[in-house]
């Protein structure tokens, strides 16, 4: 009997420390975008954030995209075969990408480089105190470190998905005609064919659902960092962690959401 308790105790302070746990990073979140109509705003903040998390972010997205691509037409054609169905190829892995995993795999790699970045960038502000000297010169710490980042990485996000679904498609593409003997012509046309606005842009919402996620948590990850080096890498890790479940579960309520509208 002592034994249920003492097991019955130490789910119950799991579950209490999630719903907090939880909570935190709620009250967190509404506190960041309740800064976006406050002045002032960091143009420069915001500007070195969007080159970090946009544009130095597009040679993995790219790659991890075009390779994705590539393999998807293969898995696809291999699968098709077997019913006589080979020429869904050109549909299933645009479709495939633009909805699913152009989204999921271009915000996971978002997520492994930019939110262990903040986390640790944050992080060591916190412990070098730097943190406390914004504060003390009159300046917001999460309308100065927090906005700008979480902002770019919602704003990039969508449009490193929006790339790396033509890389992606592409990849299918050179694989299909390269590999595969499809007619470059006929494969294109079933592409577009098939493809529709919807499935770009529900992708893009994806995408701008999951650079929030990145962002937030590894600021949240950051700002909440214990001291010294070991707090610094606890912090990273607990923030590509934390960003890459919620992207998950957040790719299933979405999808959930779309497939019923």
């Amino acid at each position: 009997m002592t034994t249920i308790l003492h097991l019955l105790a130490l789910l119950g302070r799991a579950a209490l420390g999630a719903l907090a746990g939880t909570g935190r990073v709620a009250i967190f979140a509404g506190e960041t975008v309740s800064h976006l109509l406050r002045p002032p705003f960091y143009g420069r903040e915001f500007m070195q954030a969007l080159v970090q998390i946009g544009w130095l972010s597009l040679p993995v997205v790219g790659l991890t995209a075009l390779f994705t691509g590539g393999a998807l037409a293969l898995q696809i054609y291999a699968g098709g075969a077997r019913f006589n169905a080979e020429t869904v190829v050109p549909s299933i892995v645009a479709i495939g990408l633009t909805r699913e995993l152009g989204p999921v795999l271009g915000g996971l790699m978002v997520a492994a480089r930019v939110a262990s970045s903040i986390a640790a960038e944050i992080g060591t502000m916190k412990v070098t105190e730097q943190i406390d000297a914004l504060t003390t010169l009159s300046t917001n710490p999460m309308k100065y470190l927090t906005l700008p980042r979480v902002l770019a990485a919602t704003l990039a996000v969508p449009l490193l998905v929006g790339v790396g679904d033509i890389i992606g498609i592409m990849g299918g593409f050179l694989v299909a005609i390269g590999r595969l003997d499809f007619n470059a012509a006929t494969y294109m046309h079933n592409t577009l064919d098939f493809l529709t606005a919807w499935d770009v842009i529900s992708g893009m919402i994806k995408g701008a659902v999951f650079g929030f996620i990145v962002a937030l948590m590894g600021c949240y990850c950051g700002m909440n960092s214990g001291r010294g080096a070991q707090g610094v890498g606890r912090a990273t890790k607990a923030a590509v962690v934390a960003a890459s479940v919620l992207i998950l579960a957040s790719n299933y309520v979405l999808t959930e959401v779309f497939f019923s509208a």
